[in-house]
């Protein structure tokens, strides 16, 4: 059976489709990082202390986490495209605002505003990709998605850098407002014809019912918890990098976000990679194995290797980290058609619950147990959720003769 979305595209040429959604997705990640070079910058021109500049990037990235689950229904019934192009426009114009800003005030209500436009642009375009890809074409699809994305969180910081040198953080803002803009133009001639379409009305009860029905599905249970342990176990390590850096004698920071991009450059190896890996393992083999690489790797920073081999490590545990996060996406995206933007930003939203708890379970491990068995600990428990999940997917699918999975 064709749900709505992919009845649209069903008739429709697809092969523009995916670059554009990418190019949105690639300014939004633009944006998510674009403050952390400049915030000395900031302090100086504003007055503000470092730690209380510091909180432009908490507030960016908790309105993106507690906008997904608002944002996701609403997607499914006003419409996946015309909601990204609100976002992005939203997103664009608040990063331009935010370079005019005269207060420290004005520039965090406008990080606040840019979380919540980012935060309709990523899980909302896994949930578009989902309409018009095939379960059989849809992960390597939504990988060339979260490539985009990576490319955009890997060189916002980047540009952001070496631009601030020259034009300071407003330019900065400025122009990748101008950027962002620039790809809702794209969204909105790519999505021409989708976006005269009449979208359903918002409605309050009809909302409720597509999260019941979601949250009532067995791979929901298994899935947003296997993400949220993710979360935890990979994403609560990278605050302490730094830290483990400065123990060997390597103060720098720029090495610390060095070896913390080498995350990043993993998730375009499994972008260029889960193509030729799908075949053998399918979803559900690739759930085990990434979990399995990924643990291995918290088991080498555990031992304290130079920054090189960290940096190689780190790149290696991005691989594996995405192996898994990229099939529980395409599992959730199967869970209700009707309502597949609000499963994948449920997801979103589990997976930053686990980033933000992660630190906290870390920092109390490393003060009462220290580094190895904290860090030992949390591989173990990646090590073992990768086959649990896997074995808990594959006794449904068993059970409900489904196909979504081999």
């Amino acid at each position: 059976m064709i749900d709505n979305g992919r009845r649209f595209f069903a008739c429709s040429s697809m092969h523009y489709l995916l670059p554009i959604i990418a190019m949105a997705n690639f300014a939004a990640g633009l944006s998510t990082r674009a403050m952390d070079p400049v915030l000395p910058q900031v302090s100086a021109q504003l007055l503000v202390s470092i730690p209380a500049v510091a909180t432009l990037a908490s507030a960016t990235a908790i309105s993106f986490a507690f906008i997904q689950l608002p944002l996701g229904a609403i997607a499914d019934l006003f419409g996946k495209p015309r909601l990204i192009l609100t976002c992005l426009v939203i997103l664009g114009l608040a990063n331009i605002a935010g370079a005019f800003a005269t207060s420290f005030e004005w520039l965090l209500v406008s990080r606040i505003v840019c979380g919540i436009g980012a935060g309709g642009v990523f899980p909302v375009a896994m949930g578009l990709v989902g309409d018009i890809f095939g379960i059989d074409k849809r992960q390597v699809a939504m990988s060339r998605i979260l490539a985009g994305a990576t490319a955009g969180n890997l060189l916002g910081a980047t540009y952001a850098g070496v631009l601030g040198d020259f034009a300071g953080w407003r330019g900065v803002l400025s122009s990748i407002g101008i950027v962002v803009l620039l790809a809702s133009i794209a969204v909105a001639w790519g999505f021409r014809s989708q976006m005269a379409s009449k979208g359903k009305a918002v409605d309050i009860a009809v909302i409720a019912g597509n999260y019941r029905r979601i949250l009532k599905h067995p791979y929901a249970r298994i899935c947003y918890g296997g993400v949220f342990i993710e979360g935890i176990c990979v994403m609560g390590l990278f605050p302490f990098i730094a830290a483990f850096l400065q123990e060997l004698g390597e103060p720098r920071l720029s090495i610390a976000g060095l070896v913390i991009a080498g995350f990043a450059l993993g998730g375009l190896l499994y972008a260029a990679s889960v193509a030729r890996l799908l075949p053998i393992f399918k979803e559900r083999g690739l759930i085990a194995l990434g979990g399995a690489i990924a643990a291995s790797q918290i088991v080498v920073i555990a031992f304290g290797p130079s920054w090189p081999a960290q940096f190689a490590s780190c790149m290696v545990m991005g691989w594996g980290f995405f192996l898994i996060h990229g099939s529980f996406q395409v599992l959730i995206s199967e869970i209700a058609p009707e309502a597949r933007a609000g499963a994948l930003s449920l997801q979103a939203f589990c997976f930053f619950c686990g980033q933000f708890t992660g630190p906290l379970i870390y920092g109390l491990g490393l003060l009462y147990a220290g580094k190895i068995p904290t860090l030992f600990a949390a591989a173990a428990l990646l090590l073992v959720i990768g086959p649990i999940c896997s074995w808990l997917l594959g006794q449904y699918s068993s059970k409900s003769g489904s196909k979504t999975t081999n």
